[in-house]
Parts: structure tokens; sequence; C-alpha cells
């Protein structure tokens, strides 16, 4: 779980829902920044419109959260913005509803996947001279934002607490079996996960440029694993 920091900036998002920004999400724009930095004045405008369509895909994902919980009728706290992403704080709720919460953020992210990568086609297509112009930069962009978005949309479907998919999984687990077998299996991914993440992490930052300041906790996956084997040999 994100830990808390003291915000440094409050925003009124839409809905009326707060947006905090907070301070370690600087040190993940720095980070990727100071990458392209070497580059000259070029790729430093390179890499603050990477860190733009981060954070915005990011923030876009968060609001996807807090749309779902809103047409429900559960009220939003906060969003807030930091080094590991993003997190949509709201109310308690139930299953059901928390199923619908987890799965807008990635819905939003595969949206914006395919709709950037047509409008790059349609730019693409209309070019006069493919492959030059403010058109081709544009189109350029345009891909690189879905691709992204792409990308986080199968970080966060990654079947490992807390992201939207360990929680969904483990929602599609207790529908199918017992909560100590259900526990026990999410924990047994959350543990294999764990220990790849760290790779994956150092592909995306090489690849891309950027890299979540967040790491699954094995520790807390090892005791879901050792919990639903305990649940699991008191179960009738």
């Amino acid at each position: 779980m994100h830990q808390i920091e003291t915000s440094i900036l409050r925003l009124r998002g839409p809905w009326g829902v707060p947006i905090e920004v907070q301070p370690s999400i600087l040190f993940l724009l720095f980070l990727i920044i100071g990458v392209h930095a070497g580059g000259g004045a070029a790729a430093m405008i390179d890499g603050v419109i990477i860190a733009a369509i981060l954070v915005g895909s990011i923030l876009l994902h968060e609001l996807g959260h807090a749309w779902g919980a809103l047409v429900q009728g559960v009220r939003v706290s906060r969003i807030t913005l930091h080094g590991a992403g993003g997190t949509c704080l709201h109310a308690a709720v139930p299953a059901r509803p928390s199923e619908f919460i987890t799965v807008m953020g990635p819905l939003v992210n595969l949206t914006l996947w395919a709709v950037l990568s047509l409008l790059a086609e349609v730019i693409w297509a209309t070019q006069p001279t493919p492959g030059a112009g403010n058109q081709f930069q544009l189109a350029a962009w345009l891909w690189f934002a879905a691709e992204l978005n792409l990308m986080l949309f199968i970080l966060n479907m990654m079947p490992v607490q807390p992201l939207d998919g360990g929680k969904l999984a483990f929602f599609a687990l207790s529908r199918a079996l017992p909560d100590g077998r259900a526990l026990q299996v999410a924990g047994a991914f959350g543990v294999v996960f764990s220990v790849i993440w760290v790779p994956v992490m150092l592909v995306l930052f090489v690849t891309f440029g950027f890299v979540f300041l967040f790491l699954p906790s094995l520790r807390l996956h090892w005791s879901m694993l050792r919990e639903g084997q305990s649940r699991t040999r008191t179960q009738p």
C-alpha cells in the first residue's frame, strides 16, 4: 500500500473530487526528464512531454475509478498522485460495487490506447508527405501515448496486490473458491509477480524511459499464501 505523504498541491477535480499531488511524484518526473537531459534542449523537451503524458494517463486512470464509484453513489474523498502512480480513495463498499470501481481504471487506459491509436493512424494517413512535418510529430506522440496507456493497462492488470489486477483476481477467485483457497492462490500469484517485478521495471525504464516507484510486498503475499493455507486446512 502506498505510504501517506504530505500533499504539496491540492486541486479541485471533476465532479468536485479533490486531486492531491504528493512529493514523491516530483522524483519520478525528475527521473524521467533527467534521463533525457544529456541529449540537449530537444531531448529535454521530449522528457517533459513524456512526463506530462504519463501523469495525465495516471490521472485519467484514477478518474475512471472515481467515476465508477460516484455512479454507484459511493463517496470519493480524494485522488492522490505520487511516485508509485495514483490512488483513488473512496468509502468502503461490498465486493460487487468494488469490482466495478476497480475495473474502470484499467478500462480507461485501454480506451485511451484504442482512441489514440486510431487518431494517430488517421493523422498519419492524411499527411501530404509521409514521415515529415508537424503531422508526423503529432502522430508519433499519439502512438507513444497509446502504447504507454496499453502498458499501463497491462501493468495494472497484473495479479499482484494492491494493483487493480490483484484485486480483480481475488474477487474472481472468491466467486469460484472457498475464502481460504482464494487467499492462498492470490498469495501465490503475488509471490511470483513480486519476484519478477524488478526486472520488469528495468525493462520499462530502458525501453520507455520511465519507472514506477512501486515494489510489491513479497512479505504481504507470502503472508496471504500462508494464511490461505491455514484457512484451507481448517475449512471442512
